[in-house]
């Protein structure tokens, strides 16, 4: 039914790039890297007055341009159009700048370069060629810039900038058979556009490092404090912070080195590649010399691809391990070639749906599958940055920039800081200047001021407890490569999971076999020695994409598990077979052979037990299945076998052939959890002889199958999962899966490992598009279980069963398969918020798809971790805050975290070390700030006298108390367990600010009274202003006094334990040295030597028991201190009704999804589900029905086509030349196809199939086939 109630208060909004303005022009725009771009040429009287205050301001403005440059560039050029420009500014939609240069290059006759066509000259505009480049008319010129190491090009047609592209756009498939290699002139010409095939990582030399940290805005203020502390004769301290931060700029050179060597050493390479130079003649060149249009031969023992490329002739066996994560094995097979089917409509190229069929940059070629000498060659259609390899290493040294709410808000709080010193700068010029003090001392004094309220080691301090949480991680197999996001795991409280590999185990075992003879389905069959049915045996040994590396029979774990259950045996030509013209076919057998007594050439007793694997139509996700053509040895006609989801399999099949009960029997497995696939077989006609196979298209076969049975295969429930999932739903966290599978499959996954509780209720959202007119798109709710089921029998702990009632379980779940997901977001875009907001299993979920909801989730406000197996979840680890991946492949590049344990205990961890390490930088940065207020207090009160602390208090405080406490403050573990309660993740909340606030009234008020009380001592006396800078004075002995306890105070009172990280007994450093602090302190104020005083410059008290007085008003100052943060500030009911008045004074403060769930509980009337009673089986088969449309497969056309074919057979065999006197005719290795955009083809034979009698030769007990495609053994 369609749903009536779709009008969401939110509406959700869209997912990708911002939605672009009609006054803004814009570079690939609907992109990832859409950005806005504006075009500036040099205005020379804006460039003169800039200058100018450059110069009158000492250059602090140009340092000002250099942290912003894109100001620079507005404040010294002018706005023009693109077409004018020199420079481009671009601003992505994280709102960074970058700028641009515009480039020219000249064509010697005007013409534009054409990738197609390269045939004219491009030099660059070099000096010794600018007489040239004026005297070119203005269409000559081809106007670039680069931007993120892509190139951009001038289009005059369209006025704008394009990217420049390879050969994946806009070419149809047979384009690429038509290259025959380019000429070294040609590839030279191209090479002026495309410049090196290099991804190159530049290494930035020292002094450019050197000089870029220096300038940062944080060094720039620490070499403003240390040019006013040398001035103020504070040299100690200054040296001191003159030799952290030298020493910090010398690790961060290394380390900024070190990676970026590390990276380029990791992604750099070169090598000799054969290319063609047409008319079949060969070149060995530089791999750096490639351009698209080459035509390369791959090497027969592989190599690394150092392009992108599509397969044109013969087969590879590839690891994408580096790309995908996956680190299976796959077979590429040669692109589609239209050419050699008759009545198949051309198909554009695209790389995302032939992926089958390209060698992408970076993935290792294992082995070559070659006919005969015929070369295995792929047109080079990208190179450099715009291969797959290149855009992955975009994304590390281009990343999105992390977004955190605490950082945002340290800068508010630092400029709050710097306000504060204002004031107090204020009140030190005034001050002074009544006190007619130097105008040199007046600044000295106020600059001071102001290097003590804005702590300059504040951004230090910050990344403590992140580098202590990094150590643990990694002591936990938990390896991150953004230390950056650690805070961010603090926060998360969605995390979405993959399912196989991730939440359950990543092989399976063979459960059972339910075989359906006779349109009936019959007792499933465990062991497969007692399988009677000879066509499900021979589906299960040869339906598959399996191959010998080294030996090893390789492949697909899913296929590995079924053949090794039919216990048969693959055998394929080693590399001596390949020396031979003769092509052979994969051959696969029993083990035990029962017939071993046929005779070469006798089709009366045939080896039938023997087959041959002729064609193989690869798996395609978007097709949900594979096939493979065969033959038994002798037998007089080909099969088809196909496997595939069951849904897809039973669409394809002729009625008859489905059991009548073919949904229930399938959801009685799936609901189990077990993974179902289905088989079926047709044969194929007889006159169809082998060239013919070899040509047709698997949309001419795939078709009114025999459905053959089921394939129950149980993917087990990870003994980790429950556990972790149960931890995660106590923490208040929600757990989504996100996962390719079978939906039902997912559902009992779902609530196996407690995703979802027994009692809850779970809605199939079902989305129907639009039907040919009849119909427009609906949306229908469906109950997955019963819902009238409230009574349910559970097992307690002691093992005892129970019944537990649910009175009136108002909980939900929406559960949303991928083809739904797709209807939803494109008609019902303000239904798609309240899906995600209560969904929790989204099933049959491609790769993008999976980033689309980890989009959609972020957009709510949600902050999202994603843990995957890396395989089909990269999108989604590089969309989410937090990306875990559970590969040890190079993928995991695509994620910061990394577990080497492929478990998803990892989460839990990672959510709690980032709880501790922001709960650590929350308390560092109240401590740093407290700090700064306290000082900043202790130093107007001795202002008010004239006088101020000495440089050895300074030291005592910053160094040997702020330093020390500051660096073990963050070595406290994080808590062994994750609760409900979330961590702050705002400074500028009522708990952070109003924390600030008391505690420096706290810390103020004691000091007021100590420097007010010490005056009425009868041993006071007034302090008497020297011009010698001789500070020793009463009053500045009590400041320093207490200030020296309160600064261990605050560092206990922001140490905070439970429940986000241990208690600070745990951590012994900062326990020893909260002792030594405080020794110290009470040393120097209780009773220290006289050599201690001087060196310290304090002024001892005469009287003994009032030194102790300042013990007792310490006490109470750490305890006030102390109990202000724990009965007030971290108080849950003071919190909740601080939150309850903000949510109520700032109505838009409430996140989304918060929003959309009141709105959901205040509708008790959505969402409509269907009020009658639905069966699941008839809702999956309409909701199949409603999105699968046959292309052609049972029309008259697509019959017309095979029976053309068959005809055809017997013209063609004649054109074959046959061998005399019983000799072998060779024909036909495996042959693969794969399905892309509805034409599914092989390759074009190049090569001679058969050669004369004299070539052919072979050996005792090879198999081969004769002019009919029949088997023959050579015995």
């Amino acid at each position: 039914m369609k749903d009536e109630n779709m009008g969401s208060k939110l509406k959700m909004g869209q997912t990708g790039p911002p939605p672009m303005k009609s006054d803004r022009i814009y570079i690939n725009p609907g992109e990832e890297d859409q950005m806005e771009i504006s075009g500036f040429r040099p205005h020379t009287l804006k460039t003169a007055v800039v200058w100018f205050f450059i110069i009158i301001t000492v250059g602090l403005l140009r340092l000002f341009f250099y942290w912003l440059p894109h100001l620079f560039i507005k404040a010294t050029h002018s706005r023009c159009s693109l077409a004018e420009a020199t420079t481009v500014l671009l601003k992505d939609q994280w709102r960074e700048w970058f700028k641009s240069n515009i480039c020219i290059m000249i064509t010697r006759d005007g013409a534009q370069p054409d990738p197609k066509a390269p045939d004219k000259a491009i030099s660059y505009n070099t000096s010794h060629q600018e007489s040239n480049l004026q005297a070119t008319r203005d269409e000559n010129k081809i106007r670039y810039f680069i931007s993120k190491k892509v190139k951009y090009i001038w289009d005059p047609e369209r006025d704008e900038f394009i990217r420049l592209k390879g050969l994946e756009k806009d070419n149809p498939c047979s384009y690429f058979y038509q290259l025959k290699g380019l000429s070294y002139e040609d590839q030279q010409r191209r090479h002026g556009l495309y410049g090196l095939n290099s991804i190159r990582v530049h290494v930035t030399p020292i002094i450019q490092i050197f000089f870029r940290e220096v300038l940062s805005p944080f060094y720039v203020f620490q070499v403003f404090s240390m040019c006013v502390w040398y001035a103020d004769a504070y040299e100690l301290y200054a040296s001191c912070i003159v030799f952290i931060s030298a020493v910090s700029i010398i690790v961060t050179i290394y380390q900024t080195r070190k990676m970026q060597r590390a990276l380029r050493n990791t992604i750099s390479g070169s090598t000799i590649v054969t290319v063609c130079r047409g008319n079949e003649e060969y070149d060995d060149i530089s791999s750096e010399d490639l351009v698209p249009g080459d035509v390369i031969e791959v090497p027969r023992r592989g190599c690394f691809m150092q392009c992108d490329a599509v397969l044109i002739s013969g087969n590879c066996i590839v690891n994408e391990s580096m790309l995908t994560g996956e680190s299976v094995p796959i077979t590429k097979t040669p692109l589609p070639n239209p050419q050699l089917a008759k009545d198949q409509k051309e198909n554009m190229f695209d790389i995302k749906q032939h992926s089958r069929h390209v060698l992408f940059c970076g993935t290792h070629v294992i082995q070559t599958r070659f006919y005969g000498n015929q070369k295995v060659k792929a047109v080079v259609v990208r190179t450099g940055f715009m291969t797959a390899k290149g855009e992955l290493v975009r994304a590390i040294l281009y990343p999105k920039p992390v977004d955190f709410k605490f950082n945002r808000d340290t800068y508010y709080f630092v400029g709050v800081l710097a306000f504060i010193a204002s004031l107090g700068f204020i009140y030190t010029v005034i001050l002074m200047v009544q006190d007619g003090e130097k105008a040199g001392d007046i600044v000295l004094r106020a600059l001071d001021l102001i290097t003590i309220t804005v702590p300059p080691a504040l951004p230090a301090a910050l990344t403590v407890g992140i580098v202590f949480a990094q150590h643990r991680l990694k002591k936990g197999d938990i390896f991150c490569i953004s230390p950056r996001g650690i805070n961010i795991c603090g926060t998360l409280n969605v995390v979405c999971f993959d399912k196989t590999g991730t939440l359950t185990e990543d092989g399976m075992k063979m459960q059972s076999v339910v075989p359906s003879p006779n349109n009936r389905f019959e007792e499933e069959v465990s062991d497969m020695t007692k399988l009677k049915h000879n066509l499900l045996i021979y589906g299960m040994a040869t339906c598959h994409s399996l191959t010998i590396i080294d030996g090893i029979v390789t492949g697909d774990p899913l296929d590995l598990i079924m053949f090794e259950a039919v216990d048969w045996v693959l055998e394929e030509p080693g590399e001596e077979e390949t020396r031979f013209d003769m092509m052979v076919p994969t051959i696969v057998h029993p083990r035990t052979r029962n017939n071993l007594n046929s005779i070469l050439g006798d089709d009366s007793q045939p080896m039938g037990e023997d087959i041959g694997v002729v064609r193989q139509f690869t798996f395609s996700s978007s097709l949900q299945r594979m096939s493979v053509i065969t033959r038994n040895l002798g037998a007089n006609n080909f099969d088809l076998f196909v496997k595939g989801a069951p849904e897809m399999i039973t669409s394809l099949s002729k009625a008859e052939t489905v059991p009548a009960d073919f949904q229930e029997v399938l959801m009685a497995y799936t609901q189990h959890g077990y993974r179902v696939i289905a088989l079926a077989w047709k044969p194929l006609p007889q006159k169809l002889n082998y060239v013919k196979v070899q040509r047709i298209s698997r949309e001419q076969v795939e078709k009114d199958l025999n459905f053959l049975g089921l394939l129950v295969m149980e993917n087990c429930l990870k003994p980790e999962s429950t556990p972790v999932i149960q931890t995660l739903r106590e923490a208040a966290i929600r757990n989504i899966m996100v996962t390719g599978d079978n939906m039902l499959t997912a559902l009992s996954v779902a609530r196996e490992c407690c995703m979802v509780d027994r009692t809850d209720r779970i809605i199939l959202v079902q989305a129907y598009p639009p039907q040919d007119g009849k119909a427009g798109p609906q949306v229908e709710f469906v109950y997955a279980d019963e819902r009238e089921k409230k009574v349910e029998e559970v097992m307690s702990v002691d093992g005892q069963y129970n019944i537990q009632i649910d009175m009136d379980n108002q909980r939900f779940h929406f559960a949303v398969t991928g083809r739904s997901w797709s209807v939803i977001r494109q008609f019902f875009p303000d239904m798609l918020a309240k899906i995600v907001v209560r969904g929790t299993i989204f099933a049959r979920m491609g790769p993008d798809q999976k980033a689309q909801l980890v989009e959609c989730l972020q957009t709510l406000g949600y902050y999202v971790g994603m843990c995957g197996d890396g395989a089909n979840d990269c999108g989604a680890l590089k969309t989410a805050h937090t990306g875990i991946s559970l590969s040890e492949a190079e993928a995991s590049v695509a994620s910061p975290f990394t577990s080497k344990k492929p478990t998803i205990e990892c989460v839990p961890t990672v959510i709690r070390e980032g709880r501790a390490a922001l709960v650590t930088s929350f308390g560092i940065f109240k401590y740093m700030a407290c700090y700064s207020l306290t000082q900043f207090v202790t130093v107007l009160l001795l202002y008010w006298i004239g006088a101020n602390m000495t440089d050895p208090e300074f030291l005592f405080i910053d160094l040997f108390t702020l330093t020390t406490l500051s660096v073990t403050f963050g070595r406290t573990e994080a808590y062994a367990e994750l609760v409900k309660e979330p961590p702050p993740i705002t400074l500028l909340a009522p708990g952070p600010i109003l924390s600030i606030i008391l505690q420096t009234a706290i810390q103020t008020a004691a000091q007021v009274y100590c420097f007010l009380d010490v005056q009425r001592q009868p041993w006071f006396h007034k302090f008497i202003d020297h011009d010698d800078e001789d500070y020793m004075s009463y009053e500045n002995s009590a400041v320093f006094y207490i200030s020296s306890f309160q600064y261990i105070t605050l560092a206990v009172a922001f140490s905070k334990g439970a429940p986000f990280r241990k208690t600070i007994f745990s951590n012994y450093l900062f326990l020893i040295n909260l002792v030594v602090c405080t020794a110290g302190a009470v040393w120097i104020t209780v009773y220290p030597p006289q050599g201690l005083a001087d060196l310290m410059e304090v002024m001892t008290f005469p009287s003994v028991p009032y030194s102790l007085v300042y013990l007792g008003i310490a006490i109470i100052n750490f305890l006030l201190s102390v109990m202000l943060e724990m009965f007030l500030i971290d108080n849950t009911s003071v919190r909740e009704k601080c939150r309850e008045k903000v949510k109520h004074c700032l109505p838009s403060s409430q996140f989304k999804y918060a929003a959309i769930e009141q709105e959901i509980a205040e509708n008790p009337s959505w969402p409509p589900v269907s009020p009658s009673t639905v069966n699941l089986a008839l809702a999956f088969q309409r909701l199949d029905s409603a999105h699968h449309v046959p292309k052609d497969l049972n029309t008259g056309t697509g019959k017309d086509v095979l029976d053309e074919l068959i005809e055809d057979s017997d013209m063609e065999a004649k054109s074959i030349q046959s061998l005399s006197g019983g000799t072998l005719a060779g024909l036909g290795r495996t042959q693969n196809a794969t399905a892309e955009g509805g034409g599914y083809y092989t390759e074009q034979f190049e090569t001679p199939l058969l050669k004369s009698d004299s070539d052919v030769r072979f050996r005792k007990g090879e198999t081969s086939l004769d002019d009919n495609g029949k088997f023959i053994t050579a015995l």
